[in-house]
């Protein structure tokens, strides 16, 4: 190496390629909110308001969890800083028994814009703003560690609802084939 070179021991950082994976990252939680969407649309609408599982919560419950303790808290509070009303306890998990199905999903994907709205501008090693009052350190330390957290979490419970549509009217979102042996 002559004199005049330059090593570099760290990549620089292309804010394309950030920009391409926050909008990769985003475009795979949005898949997960449609199918959660999807699949309350697609049970019988007494279904949604009964539980499935020995735990009580209902469709209707997991779709209210997701818009306000899931988007809201961990977008629009912990990374956005943004002062809301946010749920205590079970709360998140009760939806109100006046609120139609419809005023519900709307709220989710409502919520979901806002979620992502409050992101925007945010860069994937953006540290959270916020957290609850005595509750120690965020658990994720980044944007885009929250942004995993919330697909995996928006997936599971995804996955929880087609549980629960199959159970209640044999509906399946992905259908395999019959095993053959």
């Amino acid at each position: 190496m002559s004199a005049g070179e330059h090593v570099r021991l760290t990549a620089g950082v292309d804010v394309n390629t950030e920009q391409t994976t926050k909008r990769e990252l985003l475009e795979w939680l949005d898949a997960q909110r449609t199918h959660v969407a999807e699949q309350v649309r697609a049970m019988p609408a007494d279904a949604r308001r009964r539980s499935q599982v020995p735990s009580g919560w209902t469709p209707r419950g997991v779709v209210r969890h997701l818009t306000l303790d899931v988007e809201r808290v961990w977008f629009r509070a912990v990374m956005a800083g943004e002062r809301l009303d946010l749920p205590k306890g079970y709360e998140g998990w009760t939806a109100p028994e006046l609120q139609s199905d419809e005023e519900l999903l709307e709220q989710y994907a409502n919520e979901c814009r806002l979620a992502t709205a409050a992101v925007d501008n945010l860069r994937l090693d953006a540290e959270p703003v916020w957290w609850f009052e005595d509750s120690g350190d965020p658990p994720y330390s980044s944007l885009r560690e929250i942004l995993l957290h919330v697909i995996v979490e928006t997936a599971t419970h995804a996955g929880h609802l087609d549980i629960c549509r199959e159970l209640v009217d044999g509906g399946q979102r992905l259908v395999l084939d019959e095993p053959t042996t």
